[in-house]
């Protein structure tokens, strides 16, 4: 499913992208009612854009959705992250997300983040 609208988004960001190309290309004054037509159609694919950006968002993985619903979360310091060994010994259950991952882009994260059941 989450591939499915993936392409989708593509595709009318494609189409978006070929309008956008029409309209610059396009004479106000001799073409004014085409220019109209694909104003409209811009529109119409931004709002689309939007409304699947916002239902892939809501669609979370059942890891990332495990993962916000625990209890705590921080950023993972410097210091923490030159001995990750120490630090996933120290605080039991500890789960780290890189945000470079694939679950990190997912989560929309900037930062290297821990999430655990108590505090560390």
């Amino acid at each position: 499913m989450k591939e499915i609208e993936k392409n989708e988004i593509k595709r009318l960001s494609d189409r978006l992208d070929a309008v956008r190309h029409q309209m610059a290309s396009l004479s106000l004054v001799e073409q004014a009612d085409k220019y109209a037509e694909l104003e409209k159609e811009k529109a119409s694919l931004e709002t689309e854009i939007a409304r699947l950006h916002e239902v892939r968002g809501e669609k979370l993985s059942k890891e990332a959705q495990k993962l916000m619903k625990m209890p705590f979360s921080r950023a993972i310091t410097k210091k923490e992250q030159a001995d990750m060994g120490k630090l996933k010994k120290s605080v039991r259950g500890l789960i780290v997300v890189h945000p470079m991952t694939a679950l990190g882009r997912e989560m929309g994260l900037k930062v290297m983040t821990g999430y655990a059941h108590a505090t560390f």
